[in-house]
């Protein structure tokens, strides 16, 4: 993991450059207008009519708008950029904010591939800034809550996760391949990470979609994932679930060896623990700035890491590891194979150094001794 360059003046609002002026676009307009902690300077957008709509829209004027990143950064004198693009602009949105000097927040996934995620890794260390992924449902209060929870509960033996839902989305999502998967499991697998504090080893997974299913393909999946500690994680989900549905986050179970603990996605966790169990300790530090929720709460974290260069919970390198989950679950349902995160990584890391095209970015590639350890 690399260290990055914090702000010189660590009181006045970051001066935020936002790419991407959708519907995800909008929310976060409403966010970084709300925010003390920041000021947005520019709008970016291919689509520069929706930009300039969208800060109407918002009430806001004075603020540069373009569809080149570099050009409204310069402009507008700013010094970090949230990026809200679809997937498959990460990427190239990432590197030319870190290239320029910009650190970057990041809507997840970090890229489409574990590849082009470790193509970013290595960005932001030749550049010297931070990339942090905005892994948004890490933030909530109930879920702090949860994590400190767990600490009382000794040795973690499994967790579970419950996820059902019936969102008739239409358009691309309808359509898509391990689209349970791809689109929305990997908010519960980045939290059980989060959870634990620790990294799975390996998964076995099934997909399959229901007779009833609108989905053109697997919209239901259960994973096993068994962490380096020796915990495992059951994931269960089908996105054509209607009746006694879950919340977006699930419903999630923790045993360990001194008790239970229960929570909703939504309300604050249930505890029961053993005659014999301790009280809580303090495991390690909860998500920053839980009090701010969602989106907000990866705001304050960025700005946090910013001003104190305290390591943010969604660093890229890190965050990796989350996609990764989502890449080793999709290939043990294509195969119906029990398949390891590092070999994962691995062909993931061959690929990355085989595809790079800046120089400095594939040195340092390159020196890494393995990426998981690369990662850790």
């Amino acid at each position: 993991m690399s260290s990055f360059q914090t702000l010189t003046d660590a009181q006045s609002p970051v001066r935020v450059v936002l790419v991407g002026a959708g519907g995800m676009g909008k929310n976060w307009i409403r966010v970084l207008s709300a925010s003390p902690d920041v000021e947005l300077v520019g709008l970016v957008d291919l689509n520069l009519a929706a930009a300039e709509s969208a800060l109407t829209d918002a009430g806001l004027s004075g603020v540069s708008t373009g569809t080149s990143l570099s050009t409204v950064a310069a402009a507008s004198g700013a010094q970090a950029v949230v990026n809200v693009t679809v997937p498959a602009a990460h990427h190239p949105v990432n590197v030319e904010a870190l290239i320029a000097g910009l650190p970057v927040l990041c809507e997840k996934p970090v890229a489409p591939t574990v590849a082009l995620g470790l193509s970013l890794a290595a960005t932001a260390e030749v550049s010297g800034q931070l990339l942090m992924i905005s892994q948004s449902r890490r933030y909530y209060r109930t879920l702090a809550e949860l994590k400190r929870q767990v600490a009382s509960l000794g040795e973690v033996g499994i967790v579970t996760t419950d996820f059902f839902k019936a969102p008739h989305f239409g358009g691309f999502r309808e359509e898509m391949e391990h689209v349970l998967l791809v689109d929305m499991a990997i908010h519960a697998f980045d939290v059980v990470r989060y959870l634990l504090d620790d990294d799975p080893v390996s998964v076995y997974c099934e997909e399959f979609n229901p007779s009833w299913s609108w989905y053109a393909a697997d919209a239901a999946a259960t994973a096993i994932f068994e962490f380096s500690g020796g915990t495992r994680y059951v994931y269960t989900g089908n996105w054509c679930a209607d009746g006694l549905e879950t919340s977006w986050n699930g419903s999630w179970r923790v045993n360990g060896a001194g008790g239970s603990a229960t929570w909703d996605g939504t309300n604050s966790p249930v505890v029961e623990r053993t005659a014999t169990a301790g009280a809580a300790a303090d495991r390690s530090a909860v998500a920053a700035n839980a009090e701010a929720e969602e989106i907000a709460g990866a705001l304050a974290e960025f700005v946090q890491a910013l001003r104190t260069g305290r390591t943010p919970s969604g660093e890229v390198h890190s965050n990796v590891q989350s996609l990764a989950m989502v890449e080793a679950a999709v290939r043990s349902a294509e195969t119906g194979q029990r398949v390891r995160i590092d070999e994962v990584l691995e062909s993931a890391y061959r690929a990355a150094l085989a595809g790079e095209r800046r120089p400095d970015v594939k040195a340092a590639l390159a020196g890494w001794d393995s990426p998981l350890g690369q990662l850790a």
